[in-house]
């Protein structure tokens, strides 16, 4: 850890609108645990409307994926059982799992409702070493709450969110700037946090295939490619991120909504009625 002054942790709940659900139904005398079946987190099996907000293993394995229509999903798995989301259990989960964080540190930030930074800087002589703290924590997180988390740490929010993404679930990595060419380089420039499909592709076009190809590129050319984004997902490949832990976000400047018809609009007036 001599490479960083710093000392960031990457909290992301596993599969949470699904481990939540879960822990709720035992929490009412289910018998189900419905992160060991397949099953999934979405809109209505019947109407076909609605996005995976979050599957089980199993589902995984039959290769559902967050974020795709359920009508794709269950093509992949035909006995994929589907769950409607319910938002304000999931935030008082979410809040219970923040409360826990707060008693740790006073520099906590809400990333989103499952994930969160926190600022463990200078925290050594009260909390030891940082890894092994990690371990206590994601173990107190499931002994208390029921649910699972990775813990991702690094000297910088980046990294370390990048580290909580590597192999889950509950488990502990660390990707400080001196481990990103073992760990960090090999990878497919699309496991990049905040390259999106169009930049991967276009980027792979470009002969960038990993993250470590990316690094080794020289910066004006990538941002001759994508601008201001590219500059950005150079520096993210270099382990480069100034960010800090801010316990207060900055308000939304937009909100999007969307919805998928239960039948295919053929007409504009059809489109238009919605």
């Amino acid at each position: 850890m001599s490479d960083c002054e710093k000392v960031i942790f990457h909290i992301d709940v596993n599969s949470a609108f699904l481990s939540w659900e879960a822990v709720y139904r035992l929490e009412q005398g289910g018998t189900v645990d419905l992160r060991e079946i397949p099953c999934a987190v979405g809109g209505d099996k019947t109407k076909r409307r609605g996005i995976i907000l979050a599957k089980s293993l199993s589902a995984k394995a039959c290769g559902v994926k967050t974020g795709e229509p359920l009508t794709e999903a269950l093509k992949k798995c035909p006995s994929l059982i589907v769950v409607s989301a319910h938002h304000s259990m999931y935030r008082q989960y979410s809040q219970k799992f923040l409360n826990i964080l707060r008693e740790y540190s006073p520099s906590v930030e809400q990333y989103s409702i499952d994930e969160a930074f926190m600022d463990m800087t200078g925290m050594e002589k009260l909390i030891g070493n940082p890894v092994a703290f990690a371990h206590k924590l994601k173990n107190r997180i499931s002994k208390e709450l029921g649910f699972t988390v990775n813990i991702g740490i690094s000297g910088n929010k980046y990294l370390a969110k990048m580290a909580s993404d590597f192999k889950k679930p509950n488990l502990v990595h660390t990707l400080y700037v001196s481990e990103i060419q073992q760990k960090l380089w090999p990878l497919p420039i699309s496991s990049l946090h905040m390259c999106g499909k169009s930049s991967a592709k276009l980027l792979q076009k470009m002969g960038i295939r990993t993250i470590g190809d990316l690094a080794h590129t020289d910066k004006a050319v990538v941002e001759s490619w994508l601008k201001s984004h590219g500059g950005m997902l150079w520096n993210y490949a270099n382990g480069i991120d100034e960010g800090q832990v801010v316990k207060e976000k900055p308000k939304a400047k937009g909100v999007g909504n969307s919805t998928t018809l239960a039948n295919n609009a053929e007409t504009e007036e059809e489109a238009y009625a919605v």
